[in-house]
């Protein structure tokens, strides 16, 4: 009983240690303005507004891998292709909105070709699938770079989302972009879990991976319905990508990035559990931002341990995640 209870007794007691020590450093002073209260509230808002983005990109994973069992490992590539598309959307004289419209559906469109070319014939064999959606990455990864270069580069938001707004606390303002990928996130949650809970294509994405030949004998094209799916997993990485290069930046290497923060957040939060990705996207933004801020000065370029801790306390408690099924 005790070796049982061993990990999850360990997971509360760094758990606890966690919010005890960000508590101190942020209200150690007190709660008024003159104390650590103003960089605490920016700073889980940033936490806040890059899980938004976490979860925007990972949801798009989450209905690849965690309903079609389809182990995309090139998601991360589609993320910064629709980043970069918009970029380049932008340049030639489009507006931000429909650059950003325009570069989810190519990028889908692109995830749509992947998945009829070259996964439909593999579907179950996992072992090639991840081989063959790695050498996708690498080759999508080298074209970037030919076409739009190795130099950083970023997206300006549209005008009425590029300014700041009061938050009624501590006198502080914040950007209304990142309150926008806030926003953005929500609904896409919402609208993802209506499709698949109560629409008929949802119904048939979920019959068909709990028992595709039985749906299949039921006059279902089985295929066709996957790689809709795939289209709109693919799609919701264009758009994480053209949201994160509008607050953050367009980089060789940013696809490893995101890829690797989607398989973060699905594993924590649980295979095809949207609910699990939405708590997994919340701990990884809020660790890698506090983590930043109120580690010791001489463990601060050491954050990013903090991130493959949160995977095995996870693992160690729930292997399944922590809102995955039991199989």
């Amino acid at each position: 009983m005790l070796t049982r209870r061993g990990p999850a007794l360990l997971s509360w007691l760094l758990l606890a240690f966690a919010i005890v020590w960000v508590a101190i450093k942020a209200f150690g002073q007190g709660f008024g303005i003159s104390g650590n209260g103003p960089q605490f509230v920016i700073t889980a808002l940033n936490g806040v507004s890059l899980a938004a983005l976490y979860f925007i990109t990972a949801s798009g994973f989450t209905l690849i891998f965690g309903l079609m069992r389809v182990v995309n490992m090139a998601h991360g590539s589609l993320y910064l292709l629709g980043g970069y598309v918009a970029l380049d959307l932008v340049n030639h004289g489009m507006g931000w909105w429909g650059a950003m419209v325009l570069a989810a559906l190519i990028t889908g469109a692109v995830g749509l070709l992947v998945h009829q070319a070259l996964l439909r014939w593999n579907q179950g064999q996992d072992l090639r699938q991840a081989l063959i959606t790695i050498a996708v990455a690498t080759i999508l990864a080298d074209q970037m770079i030919v076409h739009f270069g190795a130099t950083p580069s970023s997206l300006t938001p549209p005008a009425e989302l590029a300014n700041s707004i009061g938050l009624g606390l501590y006198h502080l303002e914040y950007p209304v972009f990142r309150l926008f990928i806030i926003g953005a996130a929500l609904v896409v949650a919402l609208v993802l879990w209506l499709v698949i809970r109560f629409t008929r294509f949802g119904m048939i994405v979920r019959a068909g991976v709990d028992d595709r030949a039985m749906t299949s004998s039921l006059g279902i094209n089985v295929p066709l319905v996957f790689g809709g799916a795939f289209f709109i997993g693919a799609a919701l990485a264009g758009l994480g990508g053209v949201m994160g290069g509008t607050i953050l930046s367009l980089a060789p290497g940013q696809d490893d990035q995101f890829l690797l923060s989607s398989l973060v957040v699905v594993i924590v939060g649980g295979l095809g559990s949207l609910r699990g990705a939405a708590v997994g996207a919340l701990l990884l933004g809020l660790i890698e931002q506090l983590s930043a801020v109120y580690l010791p000065q001489q463990f601060t370029n050491d954050s990013i341990l903090l991130t493959f801790i949160l995977l095995v306390v996870v693992l160690a408690v729930r292997p399944q995640g922590l809102f995955g099924r039991r199989t």
